[in-house]
């Protein structure tokens, strides 16, 4: 099997110096945690993808002149610690209490082997083993606007990224305390997407094929326009999926703004997530049986995620960061977390620098939240409620 990957990765690298201009680019990140709240107590563990997911990639572009290009990326994940194209949150196949409460064992069993991973849509970690599940698209820049087609990072995602001020980057960051379930796809795949950039003013809209008879079905609906300069940066996304029964599944609709003055930058947003039907429900449905209804009920979501963060550039000295965030859950199971904490980033070189993250994570009412990175989920602690602290030391490298 291995020997089958190697050689389709070399055919790829080979097929891909076909374009003018090819580069093979990544990210190494890994460091030691220690994280408290688990069930079983205190975990100190190395991590690969403290402040970024670590990845290798390939991307090529041909300009074909008269403001006309092709391109294309092939990125895939890799777990330095493991050597691996996946990962399990560190709880393991642990699901909040609120999801398995009152059920019986075998129910419990069924909901916790369907659900981890994608099925209740966690979709911040590979679990389909896919080579290239992080990025594989083509696409054609054209005088009005570029279309690109393939796994994508959807509109809204690429709207938070740009309004998180961790830039999505370790257990600080804005989505970590919307994560389980995910409160925003991050990548689709089968995904129709087109950009457009005029000046400091950027836009996209993406269509997500179901690829089901019922055209309506698993299908995603992605927009956002953000107006970016140095100093100030304004926007919004809106995402809208359906299920592989054509119900509305997860939407979150989010609103953001940045300032920049000397070496401060301030950051915050506000996203609303809605999922009245959980993204996997009816392949949930086919396991659970006739518990579905009341067991599924505990998928949805209605929450409201607010982030605000400030962080000070100071050059050769690196740059220090804190910011808070709040997952106010809306629902009757009432799992609210707010994270805060601290995160500072020291250049050895360019390309290469030293990181250090401090995470509180308060849980109250069901909330039962744990840090993890930018590549893996913390998961979630031992019981409803209990909160849990993150230290991270890692190092980073980008080629």
């Amino acid at each position: 099997m291995m020997k089958k990957t190697l050689i389709a990765t070399a055919t790829t690298i080979v097929c891909a110096s076909a374009f003018s201009q090819v580069t093979l680019y990544g990210v190494a990140d890994a460091g030691i945690t220690r994280v408290t709240g688990y069930a079983q107590g205190s975990v100190t563990q190395l991590n690969s993808g403290i402040m970024e997911g670590s990845r290798w990639g390939i991307k090529g572009q041909e300009d074909m002149g008269g403001g006309y290009r092709m391109l294309f990326t092939l990125e895939s994940r890799v777990e330095l610690d493991t050597g691996g194209l996946g990962n399990r949150p560190t709880s393991g196949n642990q699901l909040p209490d609120r999801f398995t409460t009152g059920l019986s064992t075998g129910l419990a069993n069924v909901l916790t082997n369907a659900a981890i991973g994608p099925s209740i849509g966690v979709n911040h970690v590979s679990a389909t083993q896919s080579f290239f599940d992080r990025q594989s698209w083509f696409g054609l820049i054209t005088p009005i606007g570029g279309f690109l087609m393939g796994r994508q990072y959807t509109p809204t995602y690429e709207a938070l990224a740009t309004f998180d001020i961790m830039r999505t980057e370790s257990a600080l960051s804005a989505g970590q305390v919307a994560s389980l379930p995910s409160g925003v796809d991050i990548r689709y795949n089968n995904a129709l997407q087109y950009r457009i950039v005029q000046g400091p003013w950027n836009a996209s809209l993406m269509y997500g094929f179901g690829e089901r008879t019922n055209s309506s079905s698993s299908r995603l609906l992605g927009i956002n326009t953000i107006y970016k300069t140095d100093a100030f940066s304004a926007g919004f996304g809106h995402n809208t999926k359906k299920n592989s029964a054509g119900q509305q599944a997860l939407k979150t609709t989010l609103i953001g703004a940045s300032g920049t003055q000397g070496g401060w930058t301030l950051s915050g947003m506000f996203a609303r997530i809605e999922e009245p039907n959980p993204s996997s429900g009816p392949e949930l449905a086919a396991a659970l049986g006739a518990a579905a209804p009341a067991v599924l009920a505990r998928l949805t979501q209605d929450a409201n995620l607010m982030h605000v963060g400030l962080r000070y550039n100071m050059g050769a000295a690196g740059q220090v960061t804190v910011a808070y965030t709040k997952l106010n859950d809306k629902q009757a199971a009432n799992a609210d977390t707010a994270s805060y904490g601290v995160a500072y980033t020291y250049p050895l070189s360019k390309r290469t620098n030293l990181n250090a993250v401090l995470t509180r994570f308060n849980n109250s009412g069901t909330g039962q939240a744990a840090p993890g990175g930018a590549g893996y989920l913390g998961g979630v602690t031992g019981v409803a409620g209990q909160d849990s602290t993150s230290l991270a030391l890692g190092i980073r490298h980008v080629f």
